[in-house]
């Protein structure tokens, strides 16, 4: 029997009583769904899947997305291996492919190989944060939108040497307007949806306003009270609800960090309000 174990008060649950080697029943898929609704962030540990079986779990939940860098691949496996952290914009705080029109509802991250020491991953719950907030300023984030641009990680990944082509990555996905506070389509409850890794300016405030507004939203997300911290090991899968959390990949390590991913799209009538 599938059995959910909460890590946090808010986020987080070890899930127990599958065998993601095997064909999951309709049951089953529902009873996930349903923590993973709850708890945003499951993992399973001893799982040591292959490709393919981690493509059919990820299939339960929707149709996949392809690596949005990855031009020379046509799997959806986005493959992570790096013997140091070369910021792609995982080590700062951030939702996947928010510059995307509709950014991508879940994803699934297995661990291949694992450095010594180091190479956590850490979620934070952005339901809890906009609820933390006074009302005044839920209502004032409530009318707010912001200005998303992927070319804000992209510099950082250039210059520690990937061969992005900047032009095409801005011509690709130029910048996009969203609102600050997205409503979950399936769960209906409001969360804070900035982040550091692509939120460039809050639209409608002067230049002291943002510089005043924004990094304490964007801090604010960050508060320990929100946050799940996931110690890795092989065979450990995380499977995460990208509409109401942001992550974090810790860049502690020097040793070969191995990690496959799966992103999942949002449905068509799964748009956020």
């Amino acid at each position: 029997m599938i059995e959910f174990h909460p890590v946090t008060k808010h986020i987080g649950a070890e899930v127990t009583g599958v065998d993601l080697r095997k064909p999951l029943s309709p049951e089953e898929v529902t009873t996930l769904r349903q923590g993973w609704l709850k708890h945003l962030v499951l993992f399973f540990r001893d799982q040591h899947i292959d490709d393919e079986q981690h493509l059919q779990f990820a299939l339960n939940f929707g149709t996949l997305n392809h690596p949005a860098f990855k031009k020379d691949s046509t799997s959806p496996i986005h493959v992570l291996d790096q013997t140091s952290p070369k910021g792609e914009g995982g080590d700062e705080w951030h939702s996947d492919n928010t510059f995307e029109p509709t950014p991508p509802m879940g994803s699934l991250l297995r661990c291949v190989q694992l450095p010594s020491v180091g190479g956590d991953t850490c979620w934070a719950n952005t339901y809890l944060a906009y609820e933390a907030l006074s009302p005044s300023l839920q209502r004032l984030c409530d009318e707010l939108s912001a200005v998303h641009d992927i070319t804000m990680s992209m510099k950082k990944a250039i210059s520690k040497g990937h061969p992005f082509d900047l032009a095409e990555i801005q011509a690709k996905w130029p910048p996009i307007e969203r609102p600050v506070v997205r409503v979950h389509a399936e769960t209906g409850r409001k969360a804070l949806f900035v982040n550091r890794a692509s939120t460039t300016r809050l639209v409608g405030l002067s230049d002291r306003e943002n510089e005043a507004l924004l990094p304490f939203l964007i801090d604010h997300i960050r508060s320990p009270e929100f946050q799940l911290r996931l110690r890795w090991r092989p065979g450990t899968l995380a499977f995460w609800d990208n509409r109401p959390t942001q992550h974090y990949a810790v860049a502690d390590y020097t040793e070969r960090r191995r990690m496959h991913r799966v992103t999942i799209n949002a449905f068509p009538e799964h748009a956020d309000a």
